[in-house]
């Protein structure tokens, strides 16, 4: 590793052991950076020195844009307050939390451009979420849109100084930028000094918080963005991922700035909501998940997507009927792609004429990809196993165990199963893990059925994954009650808000089930794979039924 301008040296200490690292490959011209790298000072000044700060970078909806000169005039402002109202030093962690607006990416700048690093949190998390990020990120400093600081405030400890922006407060972060200069020089940085830590939804309930390097922050810009996305200066990107997901981090803030486009930013829109903000933008380039596109449709608003250059899916998996049906509707050839938080972003994937329906892609430039069975061992096309990757980013997990599952043998093995035919094409077949993803987010069973555990009327539960039309998977939870507690819809919709006050609302279950007792071996383990039997022959059997009644009705 090269010499680090971290001043505090948590990170470099607690990153993984040398050799839990996955092989790290840099195969593309574009991908050998400098020794000494700033992400925010490439993506704010260097793209202001190549396109000029007059062009617009952040729009909102029916709102005002900002120049590329006010965002780097905010950015620096931020890091004033960071160094000199707070003492900040290169190295010390800021955590940020808040929706998809201006300030947000501003305050990711300035704490990149401080030679700090950035822990990124969703606004939706509870603090008990919050609590456990903070307990493993130590951070100095935490930003907060002062409408979601609540749970914030019952997070931290008196170890971390919590700054609000957007309220009238005379210490809220705009006063204190407004007091500033607005010039600051970005730290003299390494490219392997950590930037952001991204913690994860794991399977087991606790995160995984991801540590990303100044370099890999720039490198999916110049893989996935680059040559799949192909961006111009004159792109509008628009999307719904958070920017606390990395893949809204790549496809609202880093890709566009790499190439000086622009980014609509939006707080929160359903998907018709976010297709009529994205076409009254003029945008080019959306991100959403399947889900989204499926509910565009249903609604008969195709045409508000007529007038995008690329639609990305990802988030979940694509099929091949929402693809043709979203190619049927537009004209569209949606750009499918799988990515990951240990990778930053989207690694597999295809464009234009290169895209097969009901096929993710093929591996990305400057990344390679392949199948391993259960041993580890690489298996030929055809067949079917752990989808593996190596390229110019990887995991690295912050002080963490789990490191050594998540790499094998120099590959990075993402949960997933798919199957690779002889061209190189790869096929989602299933998650290889209890990862839930449903409308693009990803949740832990196990952490779903921690909260439900937590009901004093609760003996015991069990969450898996149940297909859904809409959301593609929804949460699906198996409840055994205490006795002489009934399981009717209004204990069924107790538990839901009580999930949702406990854990982040998008994870509670959508779908409860009362029941008496769970399926275990004869060793005492719970059998998720006989629940999700289960539902699946719960379904059909539904299914068959409404089929057999719709027909009677039509006799």
């Amino acid at each position: 590793m090269m010499p680090s301008a971290h001043v505090d040296t948590f990170t470099r200490d607690h990153l993984p052991p040398a050799e839990t690292w996955p092989a790290l490959e840099f195969t593309l011209p574009e991908l050998h950076y400098s020794e000494r790298l700033n992400a925010a000072g490439v993506l704010i000044d260097d793209t202001i020195a190549n396109f000029g700060a007059d062009r617009p970078a952040l729009r909102v909806p029916g709102g005002e844009s900002w120049s590329y000169g006010q965002l780097q005039t905010h950015a620096n402002q931020v890091a004033q307050v960071l160094t000199q109202d707070l003492g900040v030093v290169p190295g010390n962690r800021v955590l940020l939390r808040g929706p998809n607006n201006p300030w947000i990416v501003a305050a990711w700048l300035g704490v990149l451009k401080a030679g700090a690093v950035v822990v990124t949190t969703m606004p939706m998390l509870r603090s008990t979420e919050v609590s456990a990020v903070i307990g493993l990120t130590k951070p100095v400093v935490a930003i907060s849109d002062h409408r979601f600081v609540d749970e914030l405030k019952a997070a931290v400890g008196t170890d971390v100084t919590v700054l609000t922006y957007g309220s009238q407060n005379d210490d809220d972060l705009t006063v204190r930028c407004g007091l500033k200069s607005g010039t600051f020089t970005a730290v003299d940085t390494s490219a392997d000094d950590v930037a952001l830590l991204g913690p994860t939804s794991g399977t087991t309930g606790a995160p995984k918080i991801t540590m990303h390097f100044h370099r890999d922050i720039l490198a999916n810009a110049d893989t996935f963005a680059r040559h799949i996305l192909k961006p111009t200066a004159d792109d509008v990107f628009a999307g719904s991922p958070p920017l606390a997901f990395t893949f809204g981090l790549g496809g609202l803030v880093v890709f566009p700035l790499r190439f000086g486009a622009s980014a609509l930013l939006t707080e929160r829109a359903g998907p018709v909501e976010l297709a009529e903000h994205a076409a009254e933008a003029g945008a080019s380039v959306l991100f959403t998940a399947p889900t989204a596109y499926r509910a565009i449709l249903k609604e008969n608003r195709g045409d508000l997507l007529q007038g995008l250059r690329l639609a990305v899916s990802a988030g979940e998996h694509l099929t091949k009927e929402t693809w043709e049906a979203v190619h049927q509707a537009t004209g569209l050839r949606l750009v499918n792609g799988i990515g990951a938080t240990e990778m930053l972003h989207v690694f597999i994937s295809a464009a234009g004429e290169d895209i097969r329906p009901g096929t993710t892609g093929k591996a990305v430039p400057g990344f390679r990809a392949t199948i391993l069975d259960e041993n580890g061992n690489e298996v030929g096309p055809g067949n079917t196993g752990r989808l593996a990757v190596i390229g110019p980013t990887g995991c690295r997990y912050l002080d963490d165990p789990r490191q050594r599952n998540y790499v094998v043998r120099g590959w990075n093995v993402t949960g997933d199963t798919f199957s690779m035919d002889e061209d190189g094409y790869f096929t989602y077949q299933a998650r290889s893990d209890n990862m839930i993803v449903s409308s693009g987010y990803n949740i832990g069973g196990p952490e779903v059925e921690a909260a439900i555990d937590q009901h004093p009327d609760v003996v015991e539960n069990a969450v898996v994954g149940r297909a859904d039309a809409e959301r593609g998977t929804v949460v699906c939870a198996f409840i055994v009650l205490r006795d002489g507690v009934t399981g009717d819809s209004a204990k069924r919709k107790e538990i839901q808000d009580f999930v949702k006050q406990t854990i982040a609302p998008y994870k509670y279950p959508r779908d409860v089930r009362f029941v008496t007792e769970l399926p275990r071996n004869p060793s005492g383990k719970l059998q998720h794979f006989k629940l999700r039997e289960r539902v699946q022959e719960e379904d059909s059997a539904l299914n068959t039924k409404e089929l057999t009644a719709a027909g009677q009705g039509q006799a």
